[in-house]
């Protein structure tokens, strides 16, 4: 869950400088105005961390609201926003379990495999039966998760090493077959003003779903899939891609 993000808030963003964040708004805002069939002004960017697609979302005219459950994430996404003259994001530290906005919403998306850090299928049922709650009718909901195969061949039990500017992150994992579920343990170093580095630890858990738990969760909260694909150019997904986009109406 994103209360292990205390550590990573400061250097999140350096460390995933790689990720296309306008791309992905721009994909979100592509699929919102391919399947939606009412009008999208408000959007929810649920466990939106610090920002980093909300903001881009904002830019692309939605009224945002961002939901995360760490405190740290949303002091940088509020930084962020204020020096980009957007001071108009409501930020919410909520748990995606149990959020409670002032109203609906037309549209919802959850990005960068934070499904994934809700540990339980109940915990997913009940994030899934929030979003069905404060969506309008027919309401679009988005979320990407990493997929089984990503866990079992690129997660695994292997290392990885990060590094960017000023910021060098250990990164060893630990995959459980039986429950599908891998820890993740960091060690951060991050450079001070004095060119000195701190040393901070982090372990983070993910769980691997089955399209076919995803599909009976959606359907059981009230959901129509809509679609799944496997990027941004909307290719069908298959077995073997390491991230599915699902695109999901709430029917009412």
């Amino acid at each position: 869950m994103r209360e292990q993000y205390s550590a990573l808030a400061r250097v999140y963003d350096v460390l995933n400088s790689g990720v296309d964040y306008r791309g992905w708004a721009a994909f979100l805002d592509r699929t919102i105005r391919q399947y939606a069939t009412v009008p999208t002004e408000l959007v929810l960017d649920l466990a939106c961390g610090t920002g980093a697609v909300t903001l881009p979302l904002a830019e692309l005219g939605y009224d945002m609201t961002g939901v995360d459950l760490s405190a740290d994430m949303l002091a940088v996404a509020r930084e962020r926003a204020m020096e980009a003259g957007r001071g108009d994001i409501l930020w919410l530290c909520q748990d995606m379990r149990a959020f409670e906005l002032y109203g609906t919403v037309d549209a919802a998306v959850c990005c960068l495999d934070s499904i994934n850090y809700l540990l339980k299928t109940e915990d997913i049922r009940r994030c899934f039966s929030l979003v069905h709650n404060y969506l309008v009718p027919d309401g679009i909901f988005i979320f990407d998760v990493n997929t089984p195969y990503k866990f079992e061949t690129v997660y695994a039990d292997r290392s990885y090493v990060l590094e960017a500017e000023g910021v060098y992150c250990g990164w060893q994992n630990f995959y459980n077959p039986k429950t599908r579920i891998c820890d993740f343990c960091l060690d951060i170093f991050a450079e001070n003003e004095d060119g000195t580095y701190t040393r901070t630890e982090e372990c983070q858990r993910e769980r691997a779903y089955s399209h076919k738990t995803v599909q009976k969760l959606l359907a059981d909260t009230g959901f129509e899939l809509l679609a799944r694909v496997s990027d941004f150019d909307q290719t069908p997904a298959t077995e073997t891609d390491e991230r599915w986009f699902y695109v999901a109406r709430a029917k009412k």
